[in-house]
Order: C-alpha cells, then sequence, then structure tokens
C-alpha cells in the first residue's frame, strides 16, 4: 500500500520543470511498459482492502455460511470497479484529490460532513487493526494490554522517522499469507463445481448474523478510505489524461486482485473449518485455514500475515486520514513539520492512533466481532461517499468530455442502490430485533 507522504516529499523536493519531465518520460509509450509506468494506486487500493478487518471477515464468512455466500463476490468486484475506476478518472482528470475536490465543489460544510465520515469510518478500521494485531499474538499467549501500547508506540516513531521502506518489507510479509490462502484452497480440494455454483446462485437469509456478513463484506472490500486515498495517490503520481485508460485498467485490476483473494479465503476456511462444523472465535480457529499449505505452521503463519496486516493498516490510516483532512482546510501537514506549524495535522493524526488504541483496550472486549462490526460501520457509511463522487464525476466544468456517460450512471447509481439497499435491510432487522421480532 503506498501513503501519501512520500509523495508529496518527492513533489515539494522537485522544480516545477523536474516534475514536467517526469511525467513526460512514459508519454507516448504504448504496450506493458506504458502500463508498468502506470500501474500500482489502483493495485495497491485493491490490496489494501485485505486487512486485518478483511482477513477475519472472510475467514469467518467461510467457517459459519460455507459457500453459500460466495455469489456477493462478483457483485463486489462490479461495484469495486465501477467505484475505483471513478476515483482513479477523477484523480488523472482534475490532479486534485478528492477532499480537494468535495471542497471546491460543494463548499466547506459538506465538506466538513464528508470529512466527519471519513473519521468516524478510519477510527473504526483502526481500531480493526489494533485488534487484529492484538488477535495475531495472543496465539502466542501474548496479552492485548501489552502488544497494543507497544505497537501505538512504535507506529508513532515509525511515522517519525518516515521510513516507508519498513512499511513496504511488513506489506511484503502480507502479500505472503495471501498467496498461502490460494494454496491452503486448493489443496483443500473443495468441490469447485459447488464454488462455481456458489459464485453465480444468490441465497439470501434474513437472519441477522448473515446480513451482519454481507454489510461487513461491502465494508470491508469497498471502504471509505480506498476511495480517498487512489484519487490522492493518482493525482500525486502525475499521471496524464493520455494515459487514463491505463490507471483505469490499474484500478480495475486492483478490484479483481482484492476479491478473488477474498474467494480463496472463504473457500479455504469452508473447506477446513466450515467442513468440520467448526466456527471461529479466536486468531487461532482463524488460523486452521491455512493448515493444508502450513501444517503445524499455520498458526504461526496466519499469526504473522495477521500482524503485518494489521500493523501496516495501522501506520497508514491515522496518518492519511491527517493528511486527507487537512488536505480539505488547507491546513498545513506534513511528518516532516514541526508541531507547532502543523497542530491540526499532528493532532488528528494523534487522536485516530490513540482512540484506535483505546477502544480494544477496552476490558470484556471480543476482538474478533469487534472487528467484523467495524467492517459493518464501514458499510452503513459508505454511501455517503459514494454519492459525493458520483455528483463530481457528472460535473461537466470538472470532468468535460471525460464526466459519466449514461451506462457508467447506471452503473454508478445501481451500485449505491445495493449498499443502501442492503444497509437498509440490516437496519430494518435490527430495529425489528429491538423490539423482540425475529426475521427469517
Amino acid at each position: 500500500m503506498r501513503i501519501l507522504w512520500p509523495f508529496r516529499r518527492v513533489r515539494d523536493r522537485l522544480a516545477a520543470g523536474d516534475v514536467l519531465r517526469l511525467r513526460g518520460r512514459f508519454r507516448g509509450r504504448r504496450g506493458l511498459v506504458a502500463f508498468l509506468a502506470v500501474m500500482g494506486p489502483g493495485l495497491i487500493a485493491g490490496i489494501a482492502g485485505n486487512d486485518a478487518g478483511g482477513i477475519t471477515t472472510y475467514s469467518v464468512m467461510g467457517a459459519s455460511t460455507g459457500l453459500t455466500l460466495l455469489w456477493i463476490f462478483p457483485i463486489t468486484i462490479v461495484i469495486l470497479a465501477i467505484v475505483q475506476e471513478m476515483a482513479a478518472r477523477l484523480g488523472v482528470v482534475t490532479g486534485q484529490g478528492l477532499s480537494d475536490l468535495i471542497r471546491d465543489r460543494f463548499g466547506v460544510r459538506p465538506t466538513a460532513f464528508a470529512m466527519v465520515v471519513l473519521l468516524i469510518a478510519n477510527v473504526a478500521n483502526t481500531v480493526a487493526e489494533f485488534s487484529g494485531a492484538a488477535a495475531a499474538l495472543e496465539i502466542f499467549g501474548i496479552s492485548r494490554y501489552l502488544v497494543v501500547p507497544i505497537v501505538g508506540v512504535a507506529i508513532w516513531a515509525l511515522v517519525i522517522k518516515a521510513s516507508y521502506k519498513t512499511v513496504e518489507r511488513v506489506f511484503l510479509t502480507v502479500i505472503v499469507v495471501f498467496f498461502a490462502y490460494i494454496v491452503s484452497a486448493i489443496l483443500a480440494d473443495p468441490d469447485w463445481g459447488q464454488v462455481g455454483r456458489a459464485l453465480v446462485t444468490p441465497s439470501f437469509d434474513l437472519a441477522p448474523a448473515e446480513l451482519l456478513l454481507l454489510v461487513a463484506v461491502i465494508g470491508t472490500t469497498i471502504t471509505p478510505y480506498m476511495q480517498f486515498y487512489l484519487t490522492s495517490a493518482v493525482a500525486e503520481k502525475g499521471i496524464g489524461v493520455d494515459e487514463l485508460r491505463l490507471e483505469q485498467a490499474d484500478a480495475v485490476g486492483g478490484s479483481i486482485w482484492t476479491n478473488v483473494i477474498a474467494i480463496f479465503i472463504v473457500v479455504a476456511a469452508a473447506a477446513t473449518i466450515g467442513v468440520a462444523g467448526g466456527t471461529i472465535t479466536s486468531a487461532a480457529d482463524a488460523a486452521r485455514a491455512l493448515e493444508p499449505v502450513a501444517g503445524r505452521l499455520a498458526e504461526a503463519l496466519f499469526a504473522v500475515g495477521l500482524f503485518g496486516a494489521s500493523v501496516l493498516a495501522a501506520t497508514i490510516m491515522p496518518l492519511s486520514t491527517a493528511f486527507v483532512i487537512c488536505e480539505a482546510f488547507g491546513w498545513e501537514s506534513g511528518v516532516d513539520k514541526r508541531f507547532e506549524d502543523a497542530r491540526s495535522f499532528f493532532s488528528i493524526y494523534t487522536f485516530v492512533l490513540v482512540a484506535g488504541a483505546l477502544f480494544v483496550l477496552i476490558p470484556g472486549l471480543d476482538l474478533l466481532p469487534l472487528i467484523i462490526a467495524s467492517q459493518n460501520l464501514q458499510g452503513l457509511l459508505l454511501p455517503v461517499v459514494l454519492v459525493f463522487m458520483v455528483l463530481l464525476a457528472n460535473d461537466r466544468r470538472l470532468m468535460g468530455d471525460h464526466r459519466n456517460g449514461r451506462i457508467g450512471n447506471v452503473l454508478a447509481w445501481s451500485a449505491i442502490a445495493v449498499v443502501v439497499a442492503l444497509d437498509a435491510v440490516l437496519l430494518g432487522v435490527a430495529a425489528l430485533g429491538a423490539f423482540g421480532v425475529r426475521a427469517g
């Protein structure tokens, strides 16, 4: 996952002429070379969906419902591809981040509303990341009350030093675990015909547990954070309009990648845990999905992957939140600034980091349900960000000939309608439950 501050530092150190020369290096190139020059933001944003929240949600889904809810992933592939393509197009055509665009187009009050939504969503995600880090090391018997403070302090030190190479190494360990899920699913030898049928045969149950999982899948696969990140990353990278199709391919490719990995995680959990009638109540339970490929080392492999994904996201989430909010209101930002010169930036960063850590330290909270709940909140907040994006993508003054077409609008508004409908059903069932009425 790329983060915004390395882009900013490079940009700030380059003269205007140097920036233009860098942007021109790949102009006129075609084929694979051009694609490799552009690719990155979309793929990274897609991989970002497979963090602690994603690994936990998909594992619980496979263990508790088997293959019955796999049909949601072809839908999330389409929705995420539509959303990521719009985010990438907005960044390429305008050269601005999403928070900048919302402020310029809608004014301060709507921007403040969007930033509050983002802040809530990212605090919830940070809670999930600290929960994931704690759950990973609980496999080895290490208490969360030791893990969370140490991880929080370490993240602070990492950010202050701005050591991107260290973050990158952590990220590479996460990729290894993703491939392990693919191998594990294959070695578990599920009925692939049944997997194929489950992917194209919807079955909808109004049971609250399944509804919670569906909303959690939407929330963890299509997070509000990803859209703000992708638009800013594309703009910061200086990708030109003549490379728009390549960046669109990058965004769609990242959307497909994150969902394919999710499918393999569900299949692996269903074929190893669900088929034996097991459930997931801890990270050690979830680790059993990797037994076909790792054997006795399954717990260690899962712990390393979950811990790496969690720490990586817990590092980036508070920092990018501070960058995006400061960008929206024109406040000074940057880890190389003094506190006196960027009070808002460091205050927001510290608030998100500390709030996420402290919530996990509340006694009596079960970590895995806490992670699922955070992803549900993401799903409930997602439509707000998507509506802003569609309105911006339709603005002729901003997008010119690259604004949404008729088919694009049908797809975009349909995607939002699906998310809203699922959220509405969940809230309706929750309301009925509050009055003692069971659905399904």
